[in-house]
């Protein structure tokens, strides 16, 4: 979904044009976060195989001029849904944004241009072609982030496509919480039918809240697999940090209710 350069070609000021080499898709989203990229590419994969198309591609990639031309050109025009999450507004990515945009209105491309932060940006917004409820309802699902609001988000880009589809509102990550791989906020009762045994040793694993927001969570699920394999109960808790006094709670709550073989503070 995400695929490096097949074509460059040096221009006078010694810079790189590139050419991507993706297909069309029917929705494509830019973005210069790479944890955007990832945690959507993963939650199209969770979906099935003939579910809307997707492409991803990383604005650093798309500088030079003549990049953006060819992708404005093969890809934007071709699409359905344009999506385009911008740190620092239109004065950071202005040709980029023109063309987009041009492109997107000259083809009938439904477009969202939102801020990559949580500041409202009017500028930026205004070049989105899609009405202000559902542009800032896009925002949301990205900035709030994680796996469960990029599937969300795909969701509800087929209900922007016209197709039938179940979308929730984005869900804002809580500060602090328990996680399983493949679960939506588990509690401790679900987390430990998921043990290798009733009496396994609990291992509470505390890891940051940042993880669960990128979507980043191979380390912990892995984590978690291993010490099943050992014969013990993970635990995962999300923290934002031990200092705040929600996630100290949480921590000190299920510590308790739980009493710990081993701790795992990472």
């Amino acid at each position: 979904m995400h695929l490096l350069a097949t074509r460059s070609g040096a221009i006078d000021d010694g810079s790189e044009a590139v050419d991507l080499g993706q297909t069309p898709g029917e929705v494509v989203v830019l973005s210069a976060a790479d944890t955007d990229l990832s945690t959507l590419a993963a939650a199209r994969a969770r979906r099935p195989a003939d579910a809307t198309s997707l492409r991803l591609a990383n604005i650093m990639r798309l500088q030079h001029h003549l990049s953006v031309d060819i992708y404005a050109e093969e890809i934007v025009a071709r699409a359905q849904l344009v999506i385009v999450r911008l740190i620092g507004g239109v004065a950071y990515w202005p040709y980029g944004i023109e063309q987009i945009a041009g492109a997107a209105r000259e083809n009938g491309v439904a477009l969202a241009c939102v801020p990559g932060d949580d500041t409202p940006d009017a500028e930026l917004m205004s070049r989105s072609t899609l009405p202000a409820e559902a542009v800032h309802r896009i925002w949301r699902y990205l900035q709030e982030g994680g796996p469960e609001n990029a599937g969300q988000l795909l969701a509800y880009a087929d209900g922007l496509l016209g197709r039938t589809a179940d979308w929730r509102e984005p869900a804002p990550i809580p500060r602090a919480g328990l996680y399983w791989p493949g679960l939506d906020r588990p509690d401790l009762d679900a987390i430990r039918a998921r043990w290798p045994s009733p009496d396994a040793p609990a291992v509470p694993l505390v890891f940051y809240r940042s993880l669960v927001q990128a979507g980043q969570l191979g380390p912990v699920d892995a984590m978690v697999e291993a010490l099943a394999a050992r014969g013990l109960g993970a635990v995962p808790i999300y923290a934002q940090s031990l200092k705040e006094p929600i996630s100290a709670a949480l921590v000190s709550d299920t510590l308790a209710a739980c009493p710990p073989a081993v701790i795992l503070n990472a």
